[in-house]
Protein backbone atom coordinates (compact mmCIF):
# COMPACT_ATOMS: atom_id res chain seq x y z
CA UNK A 1 0.00 0.00 0.00
CA UNK A 2 2.76 2.42 0.95
CA UNK A 3 4.54 1.73 -2.36
CA UNK A 4 1.43 2.56 -4.41
CA UNK A 5 0.88 5.76 -2.44
CA UNK A 6 4.51 6.71 -2.99
CA UNK A 7 4.23 6.15 -6.77
CA UNK A 8 1.03 8.21 -6.97
CA UNK A 9 2.61 11.02 -4.97
CA UNK A 10 5.59 11.08 -7.35
CA UNK A 11 3.43 11.37 -10.50
CA UNK A 12 3.67 14.67 -12.31
CA UNK A 13 0.49 16.72 -12.60
CA UNK A 14 0.34 15.88 -16.30
CA UNK A 15 0.61 12.12 -15.69
CA UNK A 16 -1.87 12.24 -12.81
CA UNK A 17 -4.45 14.14 -14.88
CA UNK A 18 -4.00 11.75 -17.82
CA UNK A 19 -4.49 8.64 -15.66
CA UNK A 20 -7.46 10.17 -13.83
CA UNK A 21 -9.14 11.16 -17.12
CA UNK A 22 -8.51 7.68 -18.53
CA UNK A 23 -10.18 6.07 -15.50
CA UNK A 24 -13.21 8.35 -15.51
CA UNK A 25 -13.72 8.02 -19.28
CA UNK A 26 -13.75 4.22 -18.95
CA UNK A 27 -16.29 4.41 -16.07
CA UNK A 28 -13.72 3.14 -13.55
CA UNK A 29 -15.06 5.61 -10.98
CA UNK A 30 -13.90 3.66 -7.94
CA UNK A 31 -10.34 3.47 -9.26
CA UNK A 32 -10.45 7.19 -10.08
CA UNK A 33 -11.63 7.98 -6.53
CA UNK A 34 -8.88 5.78 -5.06
CA UNK A 35 -6.26 7.54 -7.18
CA UNK A 36 -7.43 10.96 -6.03
CA UNK A 37 -7.72 9.89 -2.37
CA UNK A 38 -4.18 8.52 -2.32
CA UNK A 39 -2.85 11.63 -4.04
CA UNK A 40 -4.41 13.98 -1.50
CA UNK A 41 -3.48 11.79 1.50
CA UNK A 42 -6.37 13.28 3.46
CA UNK A 43 -8.13 9.93 3.99
CA UNK A 44 -7.10 6.79 5.82
CA UNK A 45 -7.52 3.31 4.34
CA UNK A 46 -10.57 2.66 6.54
CA UNK A 47 -12.21 5.88 5.40
CA UNK A 48 -11.60 4.94 1.74
CA UNK A 49 -13.16 1.50 2.37
CA UNK A 50 -16.26 3.14 3.85
CA UNK A 51 -16.71 5.61 1.00
CA UNK A 52 -16.23 2.94 -1.69
CA UNK A 53 -18.42 0.49 0.23
CA UNK A 54 -16.19 -2.50 -0.55
CA UNK A 55 -14.69 -5.22 1.59
CA UNK A 56 -10.98 -5.70 2.19
CA UNK A 57 -10.49 -8.25 -0.62
CA UNK A 58 -12.25 -6.06 -3.16
CA UNK A 59 -10.17 -3.12 -1.99
CA UNK A 60 -6.91 -5.01 -2.60
CA UNK A 61 -8.15 -6.01 -6.08
CA UNK A 62 -9.04 -2.39 -6.84
CA UNK A 63 -5.65 -1.25 -5.67
CA UNK A 64 -3.88 -3.87 -7.81
CA UNK A 65 -5.79 -2.78 -10.92
CA UNK A 66 -4.95 0.86 -10.25
CA UNK A 67 -1.27 -0.02 -9.90
CA UNK A 68 -1.41 -1.88 -13.23
CA UNK A 69 -3.08 1.09 -14.91
CA UNK A 70 -0.37 3.44 -13.66
CA UNK A 71 2.40 1.09 -14.85
CA UNK A 72 0.82 0.87 -18.32
CA UNK A 73 0.63 4.65 -18.56
CA UNK A 74 4.25 5.14 -17.46
CA UNK A 75 5.42 2.49 -19.92
CA UNK A 76 3.69 4.33 -22.75
CA UNK A 77 5.51 7.52 -21.77
CA UNK A 78 8.81 5.74 -22.39
CA UNK A 79 8.04 5.38 -26.10
CA UNK A 80 10.76 7.14 -28.13
CA UNK A 81 12.86 6.62 -31.28
CA UNK A 82 15.29 4.71 -29.07
CA UNK A 83 12.50 2.44 -27.81
CA UNK A 84 11.36 1.84 -31.39
CA UNK A 85 14.93 0.87 -32.24
CA UNK A 86 14.99 -1.72 -29.45
CA UNK A 87 11.74 -3.18 -30.75
CA UNK A 88 13.35 -3.64 -34.14
CA UNK A 89 16.25 -5.48 -32.52
CA UNK A 90 13.84 -7.84 -30.76
CA UNK A 91 12.32 -8.72 -34.17
CA UNK A 92 15.61 -9.60 -35.88
CA UNK A 93 15.12 -13.37 -35.68
CA UNK A 94 11.63 -13.08 -37.16
CA UNK A 95 13.00 -10.98 -40.02
CA UNK A 96 15.84 -13.42 -40.79
CA UNK A 97 13.36 -16.30 -41.16
CA UNK A 98 10.73 -14.41 -43.18
CA UNK A 99 12.58 -11.90 -45.40
CA UNK A 100 14.88 -12.46 -48.34
CA UNK A 101 18.59 -12.48 -47.52
CA UNK A 102 19.37 -9.22 -49.36
CA UNK A 103 16.55 -7.39 -47.57
CA UNK A 104 17.62 -8.75 -44.17
CA UNK A 105 21.25 -7.69 -44.70
CA UNK A 106 20.25 -4.20 -45.85
CA UNK A 107 17.93 -3.81 -42.86
CA UNK A 108 20.59 -5.03 -40.42
CA UNK A 109 23.21 -2.63 -41.80
CA UNK A 110 20.75 0.25 -41.43
CA UNK A 111 20.02 -0.92 -37.89
CA UNK A 112 23.77 -1.16 -37.19
CA UNK A 113 24.25 2.50 -38.10
CA UNK A 114 21.38 3.62 -35.88
CA UNK A 115 22.64 1.55 -32.95
CA UNK A 116 26.12 3.01 -33.33
CA UNK A 117 24.58 6.51 -33.11
CA UNK A 118 23.01 5.53 -29.78
CA UNK A 119 26.11 3.54 -28.71
CA UNK A 120 24.01 0.48 -27.84
CA UNK A 121 26.70 -2.20 -27.65
CA UNK A 122 24.42 -4.87 -26.18
CA UNK A 123 22.02 -4.61 -29.10
CA UNK A 124 24.88 -4.43 -31.62
CA UNK A 125 25.93 -7.93 -30.58
CA UNK A 126 22.50 -9.20 -31.69
CA UNK A 127 22.89 -7.46 -35.06
CA UNK A 128 26.41 -8.80 -35.65
CA UNK A 129 25.35 -12.28 -34.59
CA UNK A 130 22.64 -12.20 -37.29
CA UNK A 131 25.00 -10.71 -39.92
CA UNK A 132 27.58 -13.38 -39.09
CA UNK A 133 25.04 -16.14 -39.77
CA UNK A 134 23.81 -14.53 -42.99
CA UNK A 135 27.43 -14.33 -44.28
CA UNK A 136 28.48 -17.85 -43.28
CA UNK A 137 29.40 -18.65 -46.91
CA UNK A 138 30.90 -15.23 -47.57
CA UNK A 139 34.38 -13.78 -46.92
CA UNK A 140 32.57 -11.20 -44.74
CA UNK A 141 31.86 -13.91 -42.18
CA UNK A 142 35.23 -13.32 -40.51
CA UNK A 143 34.65 -9.54 -40.45
CA UNK A 144 31.31 -9.84 -38.66
CA UNK A 145 32.67 -12.54 -36.35
CA UNK A 146 35.37 -10.12 -35.25
CA UNK A 147 32.86 -7.32 -34.72
CA UNK A 148 30.64 -9.68 -32.73
CA UNK A 149 33.54 -10.79 -30.50
CA UNK A 150 34.69 -7.21 -30.05
CA UNK A 151 31.28 -5.99 -28.90
CA UNK A 152 30.68 -8.96 -26.61
CA UNK A 153 34.02 -8.25 -24.94
CA UNK A 154 33.26 -4.52 -24.79
CA UNK A 155 29.78 -5.15 -23.37
CA UNK A 156 31.18 -7.32 -20.56
CA UNK A 157 33.92 -4.77 -19.86
CA UNK A 158 31.40 -1.93 -19.58
CA UNK A 159 29.33 -4.00 -17.14
CA UNK A 160 32.45 -4.58 -15.03
CA UNK A 161 33.44 -0.91 -15.19
CA UNK A 162 29.96 0.16 -14.07
CA UNK A 163 30.20 -2.28 -11.14
CA UNK A 164 33.56 -0.81 -10.08
CA UNK A 165 32.16 2.70 -10.45
CA UNK A 166 29.21 1.92 -8.18
CA UNK A 167 31.46 0.12 -5.69
CA UNK A 168 33.82 3.10 -5.52
CA UNK A 169 31.10 5.55 -4.52
CA UNK A 170 29.54 3.08 -2.12
CA UNK A 171 32.90 2.74 -0.34
CA UNK A 172 33.47 6.49 -0.46
CA UNK A 173 30.13 7.09 1.25
CA UNK A 174 31.24 4.82 4.11
CA UNK A 175 34.67 6.50 4.17
CA UNK A 176 33.01 9.89 4.81
CA UNK A 177 31.52 8.54 8.03
CA UNK A 178 34.52 6.59 9.29
CA UNK A 179 37.64 8.28 7.90
CA UNK A 180 39.17 4.80 8.03
CA UNK A 181 42.57 4.54 6.30
CA UNK A 182 41.73 1.02 5.12
CA UNK A 183 38.68 2.40 3.32
CA UNK A 184 40.92 5.02 1.75
CA UNK A 185 43.29 2.34 0.48
CA UNK A 186 40.28 0.55 -1.01
CA UNK A 187 39.35 3.75 -2.83
CA UNK A 188 42.88 4.07 -4.21
CA UNK A 189 42.75 0.47 -5.38
CA UNK A 190 39.35 0.88 -7.09
CA UNK A 191 40.54 4.04 -8.82
CA UNK A 192 43.55 2.18 -10.24
CA UNK A 193 41.38 -0.78 -11.23
CA UNK A 194 38.86 1.30 -13.15
CA UNK A 195 41.65 3.23 -14.89
CA UNK A 196 43.42 0.02 -15.89
CA UNK A 197 40.22 -1.45 -17.34
CA UNK A 198 39.20 1.73 -19.15
CA UNK A 199 42.64 2.18 -20.68
CA UNK A 200 42.18 -1.12 -22.51
CA UNK A 201 39.43 0.43 -24.64
CA UNK A 202 39.86 3.45 -26.85
CA UNK A 203 36.21 4.42 -26.45
CA UNK A 204 34.31 7.37 -25.07
CA UNK A 205 32.15 5.51 -22.52
CA UNK A 206 35.00 4.05 -20.42
CA UNK A 207 36.61 7.50 -20.50
CA UNK A 208 33.43 9.14 -19.17
CA UNK A 209 33.04 6.55 -16.42
CA UNK A 210 36.65 6.72 -15.23
CA UNK A 211 36.46 10.54 -15.27
CA UNK A 212 33.63 10.38 -12.71
CA UNK A 213 36.02 8.61 -10.35
CA UNK A 214 39.24 10.45 -11.23
CA UNK A 215 37.85 13.95 -10.73
CA UNK A 216 36.03 13.07 -7.52
CA UNK A 217 39.04 11.21 -6.11
CA UNK A 218 41.36 14.14 -6.70
CA UNK A 219 38.93 16.62 -5.12
CA UNK A 220 37.80 14.69 -2.05
CA UNK A 221 40.26 11.87 -1.34
CA UNK A 222 43.67 13.07 -2.49
CA UNK A 223 43.07 16.83 -2.27
CA UNK A 224 45.79 17.43 0.33
CA UNK A 225 48.27 14.94 -1.10
CA UNK A 226 48.70 15.96 -4.72
CA UNK A 227 48.72 18.98 -6.96
CA UNK A 228 46.86 19.38 -10.22
CA UNK A 229 49.47 17.70 -12.41
CA UNK A 230 50.85 15.08 -10.03
CA UNK A 231 51.57 11.71 -11.62
CA UNK A 232 51.13 13.13 -15.09
CA UNK A 233 47.34 13.14 -14.76
CA UNK A 234 45.20 15.08 -17.20
CA UNK A 235 44.16 18.54 -15.99
CA UNK A 236 40.61 18.50 -14.65
CA UNK A 237 39.48 21.39 -16.87
CA UNK A 238 40.78 19.48 -19.92
CA UNK A 239 38.73 16.47 -18.80
CA UNK A 240 35.62 18.65 -18.59
CA UNK A 241 36.23 20.00 -22.10
CA UNK A 242 36.62 16.50 -23.53
CA UNK A 243 33.50 15.26 -21.72
CA UNK A 244 31.47 18.16 -23.12
CA UNK A 245 32.55 17.20 -26.65
CA UNK A 246 31.57 13.56 -26.05
CA UNK A 247 28.14 14.56 -24.75
CA UNK A 248 27.63 16.82 -27.74
CA UNK A 249 28.63 14.12 -30.23
CA UNK A 250 26.49 11.41 -28.60
CA UNK A 251 23.56 13.64 -27.76
CA UNK A 252 21.08 10.78 -28.33
CA UNK A 253 22.61 8.66 -25.58
CA UNK A 254 20.14 8.36 -22.67
CA UNK A 255 22.86 7.72 -20.06
CA UNK A 256 24.85 10.76 -21.14
CA UNK A 257 21.71 12.91 -21.01
CA UNK A 258 21.47 12.23 -17.27
CA UNK A 259 25.23 12.24 -16.65
CA UNK A 260 25.33 15.88 -17.72
CA UNK A 261 23.96 16.70 -14.26
CA UNK A 262 26.76 14.69 -12.60
CA UNK A 263 29.43 16.64 -14.46
CA UNK A 264 27.70 19.97 -13.75
CA UNK A 265 27.94 18.94 -10.09
CA UNK A 266 31.63 18.02 -10.49
CA UNK A 267 32.32 21.37 -12.15
CA UNK A 268 30.64 23.12 -9.25
CA UNK A 269 32.72 21.15 -6.74
CA UNK A 270 35.92 21.72 -8.72
CA UNK A 271 35.59 25.51 -8.84
CA UNK A 272 34.32 25.58 -5.27
CA UNK A 273 37.34 23.52 -4.16
CA UNK A 274 39.72 26.07 -5.67
CA UNK A 275 37.55 28.97 -4.43
CA UNK A 276 36.77 30.26 -7.90
CA UNK A 277 33.33 31.21 -6.62
CA UNK A 278 32.25 33.26 -9.63
CA UNK A 279 32.60 30.24 -11.93
CA UNK A 280 31.15 27.91 -9.32
CA UNK A 281 28.06 30.11 -9.16
CA UNK A 282 27.37 29.54 -12.85
CA UNK A 283 26.88 25.82 -12.15
CA UNK A 284 25.21 26.14 -8.76
CA UNK A 285 21.74 27.15 -9.95
CA UNK A 286 21.47 24.31 -12.44
CA UNK A 287 22.55 21.70 -9.90
CA UNK A 288 20.38 23.23 -7.19
CA UNK A 289 17.29 23.14 -9.42
CA UNK A 290 17.94 19.45 -10.11
CA UNK A 291 18.96 18.55 -6.55
CA UNK A 292 16.18 15.95 -6.20
CA UNK A 293 17.31 14.15 -9.36
CA UNK A 294 20.96 14.30 -8.28
CA UNK A 295 20.20 12.80 -4.88
CA UNK A 296 17.73 10.22 -6.22
CA UNK A 297 19.43 8.74 -9.26
CA UNK A 298 23.13 9.60 -9.34
CA UNK A 299 24.59 7.78 -6.34
CA UNK A 300 26.32 5.15 -8.51
CA UNK A 301 28.10 7.88 -10.51
CA UNK A 302 29.05 10.25 -7.69
CA UNK A 303 28.46 11.03 -4.01
CA UNK A 304 25.47 13.35 -4.41
CA UNK A 305 24.88 14.45 -0.81
CA UNK A 306 28.22 16.25 -0.88
CA UNK A 307 26.13 18.94 -2.56
CA UNK A 308 24.25 19.45 0.73
CA UNK A 309 27.40 20.68 2.46
CA UNK A 310 28.42 22.71 -0.56
CA UNK A 311 25.04 24.43 -0.29
CA UNK A 312 25.52 25.17 3.41
CA UNK A 313 29.04 26.51 2.81
CA UNK A 314 27.75 28.78 0.05
CA UNK A 315 24.92 30.11 2.22
CA UNK A 316 27.33 30.75 5.09
CA UNK A 317 29.74 32.54 2.77
CA UNK A 318 26.95 34.73 1.36
CA UNK A 319 25.32 35.09 4.81
CA UNK A 320 22.00 33.79 3.45
CA UNK A 321 21.70 30.74 5.71
CA UNK A 322 18.27 31.89 6.95
CA UNK A 323 16.92 31.21 3.44
CA UNK A 324 17.76 27.50 3.57
CA UNK A 325 14.58 26.48 5.38
CA UNK A 326 12.16 27.98 2.85
CA UNK A 327 14.28 26.65 -0.01
CA UNK A 328 13.91 23.05 1.21
CA UNK A 329 10.23 22.84 0.28
CA UNK A 330 11.11 23.63 -3.33
CA UNK A 331 14.23 21.58 -3.96
CA UNK A 332 13.06 18.47 -2.07
CA UNK A 333 9.44 18.49 -3.26
CA UNK A 334 9.95 15.40 -5.47
CA UNK A 335 12.66 13.75 -3.39
CA UNK A 336 12.08 10.54 -1.44
CA UNK A 337 15.27 9.65 0.49
CA UNK A 338 16.56 6.09 0.39
CA UNK A 339 17.09 4.89 3.96
CA UNK A 340 19.15 1.93 2.71
CA UNK A 341 21.76 4.40 1.44
CA UNK A 342 22.78 5.34 4.97
CA UNK A 343 25.56 7.94 4.37
CA UNK A 344 23.57 9.94 1.80
CA UNK A 345 20.47 9.67 3.98
CA UNK A 346 22.34 10.96 7.04
CA UNK A 347 23.67 13.95 5.09
CA UNK A 348 20.17 14.76 3.86
CA UNK A 349 18.75 14.64 7.41
CA UNK A 350 21.57 16.79 8.81
CA UNK A 351 21.00 19.34 6.04
CA UNK A 352 17.30 19.52 6.90
CA UNK A 353 18.13 19.84 10.60
CA UNK A 354 20.68 22.62 10.07
CA UNK A 355 18.22 24.40 7.77
CA UNK A 356 15.72 24.43 10.64
CA UNK A 357 18.41 25.60 13.05
CA UNK A 358 19.26 28.63 10.92
CA UNK A 359 15.53 29.46 10.73
CA UNK A 360 15.41 29.38 14.58
CA UNK A 361 13.14 26.30 14.46
CA UNK A 362 15.10 24.35 17.04
CA UNK A 363 12.30 21.95 17.94
CA UNK A 364 11.90 20.88 14.31
CA UNK A 365 15.68 20.61 13.92
CA UNK A 366 15.82 18.27 16.92
CA UNK A 367 12.92 16.23 15.55
CA UNK A 368 14.75 15.50 12.27
CA UNK A 369 17.77 14.13 14.18
CA UNK A 370 15.72 12.20 16.73
CA UNK A 371 13.82 10.50 13.93
CA UNK A 372 17.13 9.57 12.33
CA UNK A 373 18.48 8.08 15.56
CA UNK A 374 15.25 6.14 16.11
CA UNK A 375 15.07 4.85 12.53
CA UNK A 376 18.52 3.35 12.21
CA UNK A 377 21.46 2.07 14.21
CA UNK A 378 24.69 4.01 13.74
CA UNK A 379 26.90 1.86 15.98
CA UNK A 380 29.12 1.05 12.99
CA UNK A 381 29.87 4.78 12.65
CA UNK A 382 30.77 6.00 16.17
CA UNK A 383 32.39 9.27 15.06
CA UNK A 384 29.42 10.14 12.87
CA UNK A 385 27.05 9.35 15.74
CA UNK A 386 29.08 11.61 18.01
CA UNK A 387 28.83 14.51 15.55
CA UNK A 388 25.08 13.96 15.06
CA UNK A 389 24.49 13.95 18.82
CA UNK A 390 26.53 17.14 19.15
CA UNK A 391 24.24 18.88 16.64
CA UNK A 392 21.22 17.55 18.56
CA UNK A 393 22.72 18.87 21.81
CA UNK A 394 22.93 22.30 20.18
CA UNK A 395 19.18 22.20 19.51
CA UNK A 396 18.39 21.21 23.10
CA UNK A 397 20.66 24.01 24.27
CA UNK A 398 18.81 26.53 22.10
CA UNK A 399 15.45 25.13 23.27
CA UNK A 400 16.56 25.36 26.91
CA UNK A 401 15.49 21.74 27.41
CA UNK A 402 17.84 21.09 30.29
CA UNK A 403 16.74 17.55 31.09
CA UNK A 404 17.23 16.23 27.55
CA UNK A 405 20.45 18.22 27.22
CA UNK A 406 21.89 16.65 30.38
CA UNK A 407 20.97 13.14 29.26
CA UNK A 408 22.49 13.66 25.83
CA UNK A 409 25.67 15.27 27.17
CA UNK A 410 26.21 12.24 29.42
CA UNK A 411 25.89 9.95 26.41
CA UNK A 412 28.30 12.13 24.37
CA UNK A 413 30.88 12.20 27.13
CA UNK A 414 30.79 8.41 27.52
CA UNK A 415 31.38 8.06 23.80
CA UNK A 416 34.26 10.57 23.88
CA UNK A 417 35.96 8.57 26.63
CA UNK A 418 35.68 5.41 24.52
CA UNK A 419 36.99 7.06 21.33
CA UNK A 420 39.63 9.18 23.06
CA UNK A 421 39.61 12.95 23.46
CA UNK A 422 42.59 13.29 21.15
CA UNK A 423 40.56 11.77 18.30
CA UNK A 424 37.61 14.15 18.58
CA UNK A 425 39.03 17.37 19.97
CA UNK A 426 36.65 19.51 17.91
CA UNK A 427 33.58 17.78 19.40
CA UNK A 428 35.02 18.19 22.91
CA UNK A 429 35.40 21.95 22.38
CA UNK A 430 31.94 22.24 20.79
CA UNK A 431 30.28 20.48 23.72
CA UNK A 432 32.24 22.61 26.21
CA UNK A 433 30.84 25.74 24.54
CA UNK A 434 27.28 24.44 24.94
CA UNK A 435 27.83 23.42 28.58
CA UNK A 436 29.39 26.79 29.38
CA UNK A 437 26.49 28.59 27.74
CA UNK A 438 23.96 26.69 29.87
CA UNK A 439 25.94 26.77 33.11
CA UNK A 440 24.61 28.61 36.18
CA UNK A 441 27.76 30.77 36.35
CA UNK A 442 26.71 34.13 34.90
CA UNK A 443 30.03 35.90 35.34
CA UNK A 444 32.39 35.92 32.32
CA UNK A 445 30.27 33.27 30.59
CA UNK A 446 30.54 34.84 27.11
CA UNK A 447 34.27 35.43 27.58
CA UNK A 448 34.78 31.71 28.26
CA UNK A 449 32.65 30.80 25.23
CA UNK A 450 34.71 33.22 23.11
CA UNK A 451 37.92 31.55 24.23
CA UNK A 452 36.56 28.10 23.45
CA UNK A 453 35.21 29.22 20.07
CA UNK A 454 38.63 30.57 19.05
CA UNK A 455 40.19 27.19 19.81
CA UNK A 456 37.35 25.39 17.99
CA UNK A 457 37.74 27.47 14.83
CA UNK A 458 41.44 26.67 14.51
CA UNK A 459 41.00 22.97 15.29
CA UNK A 460 41.34 20.93 12.05
CA UNK A 461 38.27 19.11 10.76
CA UNK A 462 39.37 15.50 11.32
CA UNK A 463 36.78 13.72 9.17
CA UNK A 464 34.83 14.29 5.96
CA UNK A 465 31.56 14.09 7.88
CA UNK A 466 31.59 16.87 10.45
CA UNK A 467 28.31 18.82 10.58
CA UNK A 468 29.34 20.78 13.68
CA UNK A 469 31.79 22.66 11.45
CA UNK A 470 28.81 23.98 9.48
CA UNK A 471 27.44 25.74 12.55
CA UNK A 472 28.27 29.44 12.32
CA UNK A 473 30.10 30.40 15.53
CA UNK A 474 29.14 34.08 15.62
CA UNK A 475 27.65 36.58 18.05
CA UNK A 476 24.15 35.20 17.49
CA UNK A 477 25.33 31.68 18.35
CA UNK A 478 27.01 32.90 21.53
CA UNK A 479 23.99 34.97 22.54
CA UNK A 480 21.54 32.09 22.00
CA UNK A 481 23.51 29.54 24.02
CA UNK A 482 24.45 32.02 26.76
CA UNK A 483 21.12 33.77 27.29
CA UNK A 484 19.99 33.74 30.91
CA UNK A 485 16.88 31.56 31.00
CA UNK A 486 15.77 29.55 34.02
CA UNK A 487 18.20 26.68 34.40
CA UNK A 488 18.94 23.54 36.30
CA UNK A 489 22.36 22.24 37.20
CA UNK A 490 24.40 21.03 34.21
CA UNK A 491 26.23 17.79 34.88
CA UNK A 492 29.99 17.98 34.64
Amino acid sequence: MAKLKHIIKQLSEEDFDAIYHSLTSSNADKSAFLLKAMRSRNMSDNQILEVLQVNTNAYYTLRSRLNQKIEEHLLQQMESPRTDLLKKVSNINEMVFTKKKAISIATLKKLEKELLDYDLSNELTVVYKALKKLHINSPDFFHYSQLYNKHVSYMLAIDKIEDILADYFKKFSVFTLTGDEIEKLSLDYLKKEINNMCDLYDSHRPYVYKSCVNIFHRLFVMAEEQTEFDNGEEAIEDIFDRIDLIFEEYHKDAVYFHLKLVFEFLKLEYYNHYRVYRKAGSFYDEVNNSASALLSYCNIFTFPSQFMYTKISRHLRLETEAEMYEECSKIFEDYSPDMDDIPNYINYILYRSLSCYYADKYDEAARWINNLLNEMSLKKYPYAMLEIKAVLALQYCCMRDFELFNQLISSIQRQIRILGKENCEDVVLFVKMLKTGLSDVKRDKEIKVNSLSEKFLITPQPRNFSPIHFVRIDDKFKHVICRNDPYTEIKS
